[in-house]
């Protein structure tokens, strides 16, 4: 397939990088009047028309269009039962997170929603919304369990988070997050339930591999840095690799911990400072933000100028779930990184690929426009400029979808 008069390519790499950090956040190569060609399901070649092949190769004429490498997800919960509405009049009326919780509502009322509901039930559900993300130009995602809490339903999501894998086009990581929150017949014993996640839970999805990584939600009122560590070094000695939900509600210590123990991301870190951004320079630690929860729970911004203008590089990605952020567009999330954070469009959309895509440990294979990558693109319609994606925010731009070098849509 050949992609020919393309207005521009975006995120073009001669030599491809892991991740973009600090003052190379903005260095976002883009190519005018260009093609892409792809062979075999792979991205083969690139330049400028003037260079194109000149052969018999299908093509599509992009002419006032752009082409971008997909929107790489590394933060979602997108396998649930129902929605949480309900929670949002809470919202409105001016509960607070916290306090929904300590209602019954929150990640436990999707618990008990999910317990209800069948794996086919379940499975049908979730494959609706990544028919969504794709849509919306993501393709590759990162999908946790979370909402089982209980052997029997965290592998229920992971074996449909599986299922997902070998059904869609999306490129999947799985994560099991069965700390994320402590179960109603454990309160007042989360040493006890901390020691389920770990001898009872980990060991059938180490040996189905449902799992990619282990995560845990480190946070004040759900699980203490301690109990973090001992999940993560059970992950660890399994072979996984590991994430933590860390800073989002106070300077809980989940950013040290996950670095202490070689997590691929920190994920939210709506809490964090000078020190916490020392902690992570030098790391191949991600900082993941997730702009969309804060947007839907009138929460601060993390504080995304300060971690790049100190070198640090940033992700965004879209944390789809029921209760806090019940939208995948990842382009949703690249405008209110712009709008919020006060990053530029080219920092936004590197941190939306390919810091996304290492995010996930997929930056050799995704993320941005090099030869040898998987062919993941989408096609805009005809837009004026770059920066139009995030100005004009709820303005449709994905006219064409392209995963592993098949047109989807």
């Amino acid at each position: 397939m050949l992609i020919r008069n393309i207005k521009q390519l975006v995120g073009v790499e001669t030599l491809s990088q892991p991740k973009a950090s600090g003052a190379d956040m903005a260095a976002l190569t883009c190519i005018d009047d260009a093609f892409l060609l792809i062979e075999d399901g792979l991205i083969a070649d690139f330049g400028t028309m003037a260079h194109a092949p000149h052969d018999d190769t299908p093509a599509i004429d992009a002419t006032g269009r752009m082409v971008f490498p997909s929107f790489c997800d590394s933060h979602t919960h997108l396998v649930y039962a129902g929605s949480r509405e309900i929670e949002y009049m809470d919202k409105i009326r001016g509960l607070s997170y916290e306090e929904i919780a300590r209602r019954g509502g929150g990640i436990l009322n999707s618990v008990k929603r999910l317990h209800d509901t069948g794996e086919d039930e379940l499975y049908r559900q979730a494959l609706a919304r990544t028919a969504e993300i794709i849509a919306t130009g993501t393709g590759a995602v990162e999908i946790k369990s979370g909402y089982g809490l209980c052997v029997a339903d965290e592998l229920k999501i992971l074996r449909v988070i599986r299922r997902l894998k070998e059904t869609t086009p999306l490129t999947i990581r799985a994560t099991f997050l069965g700390a994320h929150a402590v179960p109603e017949e454990y309160a007042g014993r989360q040493s006890d339930y901390v020691d389920t996640v770990i001898n009872e839970m980990l060991p059938p999805i180490a040996a189905e591999e449902l799992a990619d990584y282990v995560d845990v939600f480190c946070e004040r009122g759900f699980f203490t840095v301690e109990d973090t560590e001992r999940i993560l070094m059970a992950a660890l000695k399994y072979g996984m690799g590991v994430k933590v939900h860390a800073n989002q509600l106070s300077r809980s210590g989940g950013i040290q911990a996950g670095v202490k123990y070689g997590a691929v991301s920190v994920d939210h870190l709506d809490f964090t400072g000078a020190e916490e951004i020392a902690c992570l320079m030098d790391t191949d630690t991600m900082p993941v933000l997730l702009p969309g929860s804060n947007f839907f729970l009138s929460l601060p911004y993390p504080p995304a100028r300060a971690m790049i203008d100190a070198g640090l590089p940033v992700a965004l990605a879209s944390n789809y779930n029921p209760g806090s952020a019940p939208s995948g567009d990842m382009r949703f999330v690249v405008s209110l990184a712009c709008i919020q954070m006060r990053m530029t469009p080219e920092e936004a959309i590197r941190a939306a690929t390919l810091n996304g895509a290492c995010a996930m440990g997929l930056s050799e294979t995704h993320g941005s426009i090099a030869r040898g990558k998987t062919a993941s693109v989408f096609i805009t319609k005809p837009l004026p400029s770059l920066e139009f994606i995030p100005y004009a925010f709820t303005s449709p731009i994905v006219e064409t979808v392209i995963l592993n070098g098949i047109i989807i849509s």
